[in-house]
């Protein structure tokens, strides 16, 4: 599955990218921007397989918020102006969508870039876990947070579901990679990635509020503007 975010200053641009990453079942469109400093903001907190990108902005160009950010993930461009598609492919980005664009033109570009990112994946870290008798793999990008009940840990995942198993906190922390997840309260293990925002000593995971302990807040912190 491609993670994409979409930057552009009009909504109805996004709208449409939204119903096209919806009818393709291998891309999930995460986020959506119209403004390119929120893009920036989040992009150097989280990590993206793929950016939909407008090249005309008010505030900055589509080619110079690719030479901004930190990360290099593949870019599909989008515009109405065809004089920009030689600079961007010059950035060796994966197409250029020329508006307005129909959806099996959007699909073209969606699927070079996944045949792409297939050539060049990103190296998976995965836990094994028992739960109901069986051996159960988990890839950790797929953790929403662990949330420790009494004796077991309920794993929440970003497919909606979870996974109930009889261990600790400590006992999966071990197995856990220690750059992306951390331990925030006695019951609670986040991975930084999925934080989008924290305030009043609470994390915010979607739609679900964390709470963060003293014990664990100045690690925390640290950890989280770092990343």
């Amino acid at each position: 599955m491609i993670h994409a975010i979409a930057i552009d200053d009009e909504p109805p641009a996004l709208e449409l990218l939204e119903h096209f990453c919806s009818r393709t079942d291998f891309l999930v469109l995460e986020k959506t921007f119209t403004r390119p400093a929120a893009a920036l903001e989040y992009l150097s907190t989280h990590e993206t397989d793929l950016l939909f990108l407008d090249i005309q902005m008010p505030s900055i160009t589509g080619i110079d918020f690719a030479k901004a950010i930190k990360q290099n993930p593949p870019v599909i461009f989008t515009t109405a102006y065809s004089q920009y598609a030689v600079e961007g492919f010059n950035l060796n980005a994966v197409d250029y969508l020329l508006k307005p664009y129909t959806y099996d033109r959007f699909l073209q570009a969606a699927t070079k870039a996944r045949h792409l990112l297939e050539a060049n994946p990103v190296k998976e870290t995965f836990i094994t876990v028992r739960s109901d008798y069986s051996l159960i793999k988990i890839n950790t990008t797929d953790i929403r947070y662990i949330e420790s009940l009494d004796n077991y840990l309920k794993i929440h995942l970003s497919s909606g579901k979870s996974v109930l198993v009889r261990m600790t906190l400590k006992s999966i922390a071990e197995q856990l990679p220690s750059t992306d997840f951390i331990r925030v309260h006695r019951s609670f293990i986040v991975p930084l990635a999925q934080v989008k925002n924290v305030r009043n000593k609470t994390i915010y995971i979607g739609d679900t509020e964390i709470p963060i302990s003293v014990n664990y807040e100045a690690d925390f912190m640290k950890a989280f503007l770092n990343k």
